[in-house]
């Protein structure tokens, strides 16, 4: 008796040693995918970034202050940056303009718009296939901002680059504060718009509404986009003579998105 159960303890030992280092095998697997996955997601973002940071460099110049506020006393508001739209042309026809949040260090990209709103959902300024892809105008609007609403789309990354740091506006007050503009450049003219908004919305409100012109439905979308600001804002009074642009991107949840609204109060054409 006392031999078999030896035996029997010696079999459960090795069954035992057997499940501890199938389990250690599966962990060091699962280990070695989700690093390979995190090495990917990284590996992604870096080129991304590398990307537009390169861009960045290429075709923009930004303006000293002191010239600035000369420039802004002689002629009205000036933009921070200057964009070479000729450097942007070379590498991709599409571009239409340029996005710069003032309160914001890292909005500063290329603004192009395609055929349909798929084109650059993943794929950067450079045409290569990345998670960031490139900040884009719906499809349907009219390429030169003069839209009631212009929808402007960028996603969400996680490294905070492309519209990433949008939120930041709800979550830090003194982000308004320090600036409540923000700029599109384009060949011909530099636009600047007043935040009037911001705020969590569905993926099918009336946020995302085109409009064929201004009329009485136009003015009752300002007084809604005011009310459903979650940040106080000076926005004044609204009429359907302003053109508002819409940013938004992504919010973690397949049923929502962020969105920061802007009226145009300059247009200044470039000299």
């Amino acid at each position: 008796m006392g031999r078999q159960n030896t035996g029997r303890s010696k079999k459960k030992k090795k069954n035992g040693d057997f499940l501890l280092t199938l389990a250690l095998i599966v962990a060091i697997a699962v280990f070695c995918f989700a690093a390979y996955n995190l090495f990917h997601i990284y590996s992604e973002y870096k080129k991304g970034t590398d990307e537009y940071n390169e861009i960045e460099q290429m075709a923009v110049t930004e303006r000293e202050p002191e010239l600035v506020d000369m420039e802004q006393a002689d002629s009205g508001p000036v933009p921070p940056i200057n964009v070479d739209f000729d450097t942007l042309r070379s590498i991709n026809t599409d571009v239409i303009g340029w996005i710069y949040v003032e309160a914001l260090d890292n909005i500063n990209y290329p603004v192009v718009q395609a055929e349909d709103n798929e084109t650059y959902l993943h794929m950067t300024y450079e045409k290569n296939y990345n998670f960031a892809g490139t900040i884009f105008v719906d499809y349907e609007n009219s390429s030169d901002f003069s839209d009631c609403n212009t929808l402007i789309y960028g996603h969400n990354m996680k490294n905070g680059s492309m519209f990433a740091s949008l939120k930041k506006f709800t979550q830090d007050e003194e982000l308004y504060k320090k600036s409540k503009y923000f700029w599109i450049l384009t060949p011909d003219m530099n636009y600047r718009y007043e935040i009037v908004s911001a705020y969590v919305t569905g993926v099918n409100s009336d946020t995302y509404t085109l409009f064929k012109g201004p009329g009485d439905e136009f003015q009752q979308y300002l007084n809604n986009i005011k009310g459903y600001s979650e940040i106080q804002t000076e926005a004044g009074e609204m009429t359907i003579k302003d053109k508002i642009v819409t940013l938004s991107t992504c919010t973690g949840n397949d049923a929502t998105r962020f969105v920061v609204q802007g009226k145009q109060v300059d247009a200044v054409p470039v000299k």
